[in-house]
């Protein structure tokens, strides 16, 4: 979404080069990004114990399950196959998709109501409208 959005603010600065466009991660919700955290944590120390060759299984009393067993023949593999799969879940985790617009402070558009994102033609008629109205406030 960061490409998106600036392609958005690009694209204002160009048309309305007077206006001032910030930008901002929506932070994802607690539990969701308490899990990316814990599974972060997971996903290094099973990488560190995989890599080393550390087996905590006999000392827990329990057999080795064959897909550590594997892991622990297939290093390289399977810490690289471990790092890339955690890093995606954990992407979407905290990835929000939000997308939020205020001018002058007043939202004009929300993703997390809309469910979308306009498209250029509707998001500058939207701005073109709100400019207008904010001349016409002044002027009276």
């Amino acid at each position: 979404y960061q490409k998106l959005y600036e392609q958005f603010s690009y694209a204002i600065q160009q048309k309305y080069p007077a206006l001032s466009v910030q930008g901002g991660n929506y932070p994802p919700p607690p539990l969701k990004a308490t899990i990316a955290q814990i599974l972060g944590l997971v996903k290094i120390g099973l990488i560190i114990m995989i890599a080393s060759g550390f087996n905590p299984f006999p000392a827990l009393g329990v057999d080795t399950p064959s897909a550590y067993t594997w892991a622990s023949e297939n290093k390289v593999y399977a810490c690289l196959m471990l790092f890339f799969i955690c890093n995606a879940v954990e992407g979407q985790l905290i990835s929000t998709g939000a997308f939020e617009v205020t001018f002058n402070d007043v939202p004009i558009w929300s993703k997390l109501e809309t469910g979308r994102i306009p498209s250029p033609q509707e998001f500058f008629q939207i701005i073109d409208n709100n400019m207008r109205m904010t001349q016409e406030g002044v002027m009276s």
